[in-house]
């Protein structure tokens, strides 16, 4: 599967589980989250591909200076739009683009590390953080929204789904 398709699978399955989370779910908060909402935690995958689309064109992605837009956490048509921008970019992006990833490990500005990455390799990084979000977001709709029909795999990465097959056919 391409790199493409593989985004739009990921974020089809995240679309598909915001349209039928009731609004006053999707931004309650859950007690095994520390009172985070669902909401935050689909803003928070989002925004990692907002910050690529947005770094895409100077060739500087950072991931640490995102906007933490309440407004994608508490709407969940927002949520959406942003789902259907970053499947039109992925379909325009070069993934060979070189691009530098900018980062900070420190408590305080100034500790910049510059990375040397491309947009293939961003993409991959997006994806395995959006599964990993997912298997969060997972817990969160088993306790307050068990009404919500996930689709095969959510939450769960494509090595362990493909894994888990081979040992059921042993």
């Amino acid at each position: 599967m391409q790199l493409a398709q593989a985004t739009k699978s990921v974020l089809s399955q995240v679309e598909f589980v915001i349209e039928q989370i009731r609004e006053d779910d999707y931004t309650k908060p859950v007690d095994v989250f520390n009172h985070s909402t669902i909401g935050q935690h689909f803003r928070h995958t989002l925004e990692f591909f907002q910050c690529l689309m947005e770094g895409y064109e100077k060739g500087v992605i950072s991931y640490d200076k995102r906007k933490h837009d309440k407004r994608i956490e508490e709407d969940k048509i927002l949520a959406l739009k942003l789902i259907e921008e970053t499947n039109r970019f992925i379909d325009s992006c070069n993934f060979d683009k070189p691009l530098v990833m900018e980062v900070n490990y420190e408590l305080s500005d100034g500790g910049d590390i510059m990375v040397n990455t491309n947009m293939a390799r961003e993409i991959t990084y997006n994806i395995e953080h959006a599964i990993h979000h997912m298997a969060i977001i997972k817990i969160g709709l088993n306790v307050i929204c068990p009404y919500v029909e996930l689709p095969y795999g959510f939450g769960v990465a494509v090595s362990t789904l493909r894994y888990n097959t081979t040992e059921s056919d042993a």
